[in-house]
């Protein structure tokens, strides 16, 4: 096992002995470690024991074209990413250590492919904003997407329901904890307020090991929060617009940030779509009281649709399930298998275009040797 030095600049970044472990077989190379805190187009600033730099990102990509290597944008470097760098008058990323965990979503394209938002994440926390104080405009199924990659990521989910100073009566903010628990079953729901402190020290408790990445769509509060926690304002702020609620583009980069009480916390910008990518664990943890029911069908391959015997239909009929729940549960289920089914006939084509591209070199390889 290998020994942290010490001190070490990069254990504030989160790194430890499975990263330093990780990193071993680049040390012989010259290379040095760092922790990915930026992507740009082309480079990336990552942190380095001596301090941020600025990284080139295109050998990685050089290396899968020399390898043969469809491009795959899950293997991009994104921010939370261990990487081995290059020293020199320009620094260049030359791997990407292995993931311990990915934050992963269907990137918005007509190719069915995944996008890493986070990564090497312990915490997902999911922002909620209570500025509209009513169940109905917390947006479950938005909330459930969430949840399901979050779990499917590998990290723990932690769902924080955010400007509640605005929601006067506790009894009502209490309803809307309780409420937002039945969809999240599994998962720590806190109320909090950045602008009384209202929960934030829970929060930070929370946080206090490993890295936590924050999600949420534009105008849930999410970078006040991350002040809130840092005690500071690092992450600007903007007001959110009165007509519809939404921010004005605050957060614009993912930035990974040291909190004081301990662990590190990755801002995203506000998630606009958030597309399914390989959640099957995720939708059946979110959804565990329908997986629990399907268990007792009669039948194993029950679609619960109109089959004898059905638990699911029956939980229905006797109110114990609600009909908004296995709506939803249906529709992410059939979202992530097409995705599935796409993610597969691209890899088959992908796989096509590479033996075609392979057997045309050594065709060119064998009549330049015939020439020679």
């Amino acid at each position: 096992m290998t020994h942290l030095p010490a001190p070490h600049r990069l254990i504030a970044y989160g790194w430890d002995e499975a990263a330093a472990d990780a990193f071993a077989p680049y040390e012989s190379e010259g290379l040095i470690p760092a922790r990915i805190a930026r992507v740009d187009r082309g480079s990336c600033i990552a942190l380095t024991e001596a301090g941020p730099v600025r990284a080139t990102t295109a050998r990685l990509a050089a290396a899968d074209r020399a390898a043969g290597r469809t491009a795959d944008l899950t293997r991009l470097p994104c921010t939370g990413d261990w990487a081995a760098l290059e020293p020199g008058e320009r620094f260049a990323v030359q791997a990407l250590l292995p993931r311990r965990t990915a934050f992963l979503r269907s990137a918005s394209s007509k190719r069915s492919e995944g996008q890493v938002i986070a990564a090497n994440v312990d915490h997902a926390v999911i922002a909620v904003s209570l500025a509209a104080a009513s169940a109905a405009d917390i947006e479950p199924a938005r909330l459930e997407r969430l949840l399901s990659l979050a779990w499917s990521s590998g990290a723990q989910p932690l769902v924080v329901l955010t400007k509640a100073d605005l929601v006067a009566d506790p009894v009502v903010l209490g309803h809307l904890v309780a409420d937002v628990g039945e969809l999240a079953p599994g998962t720590a729901v806190l109320a909090v307020s950045a602008a009384t402190g209202a929960g934030v020290p829970q929060v930070a408790a929370a946080l206090s090991t490993g890295t936590s990445v924050l999600l949420g769509a534009s105008g849930a509060g999410k970078s006040t929060l991350a002040n809130a926690l840092l005690g500071e304002d690092t992450q600007r702020v903007h007001e959110v617009r009165d007509a519809d609620g939404k921010g004005r583009h605050t957060t614009v980069s993912r930035d990974l940030l040291p909190l004081p009480g301990g662990g590190v916390l990755i801002d995203t910008p506000g998630l606009r779509g958030v597309g399914l990518w390989e959640a099957d664990a995720g939708l059946g943890q979110v959804f565990a009281e329908i997986e629990e029911l399907a268990a007792r069908c009669r039948f194993p391959d029950c679609t619960h649709t109109a089959e004898p015997g059905c638990a699911v239909l029956a939980a229905l009929e006797d109110g114990e399930l609600h009909p908004r729940r296995l709506e939803s549960y249906r529709k992410l289920q059939r979202e992530n298998a097409r995705i599935a089914a796409r993610t597969d006939l691209r890899v088959q084509a992908d796989r096509r275009r590479d033996w075609k591209r392979r057997d045309a070199a050594e065709r060119e390889a064998r009549a330049r040797k015939g020439r020679g």
